[in-house]
């Protein structure tokens, strides 16, 4: 990790609501309903006071989309990084979606476990440590500034697993609303959870 002098603070969002091409598992895909498009608007509106120095998201449509309407409130060109996207679906892919299966695994990453993952998929310390690597990158590009970073929910729970295991104001069990929109920081001493 290079040295930061200056606090990045990094507002981690998740997607606005999307409308899925099939109902079958995958980690692809996603539009943004009518919903989701206002729900990206006023994520760009809650932040329009916060001088956001710039707006990064994963390159999954729905993300993007979501970035690109919170960045035209704010003024703001989007970058896309690889490396942000939401957990692979693994040996689920291609079933039912169901709720139910991700659970356990939710549940023990914000505990501080991120042993467990979706079979032939990733781990929460995977999933964790390939979105912190990229963050580390817009961390060091974005010294001493605020910056929006657009994902997904999974990789919101697999964050607080990893910096703030426990936390009473984690996500509760494995809710991630829609553009709700978390902190974390980075100076030279690592990250941290911010306000």
């Amino acid at each position: 990790m290079s040295d930061v002098h200056c606090p990045a603070r990094l507002v981690v969002a998740r997607h606005g609501e999307a409308a899925y091409e099939s109902d079958l598992m995958s980690e692809a895909g996603g539009s943004l309903t009518p919903l989701g498009r206002a729900q990206a608007r006023e994520l760009g509106e809650r932040l329009a006071g916060e001088r956001v120095a710039g707006v990064v998201c994963s390159e999954l449509a729905r993300a993007v989309q979501t970035a690109e309407i919170a960045a035209a409130v704010l003024g703001l060109p989007v970058t896309v990084r690889e490396g942000l996207q939401e957990f692979p679906a693994g040996d689920f892919r291609g079933r039912p979606y169901d709720h139910g299966l991700f659970d356990p695994m939710v549940q023990a990453w914000l505990a501080g476990d991120l042993a467990l993952g979706v079979p032939g998929g990733e781990t929460g310390r995977q999933t964790a440590d390939r979105v912190l690597a990229v963050l580390d990158g817009i961390a060091d590009q974005y010294r001493g500034e605020t910056v929006l970073v657009v994902s997904h929910g999974g990789v919101i729970l697999s964050l607080w697993g990893a910096l703030a295991p426990g936390a009473a104001h984690a996500p509760v069990e494995d809710l991630v609303p829609n553009c709700a929109s978390y902190v974390v920081e980075r100076d030279a001493d690592g990250w941290r959870l911010g306000r």
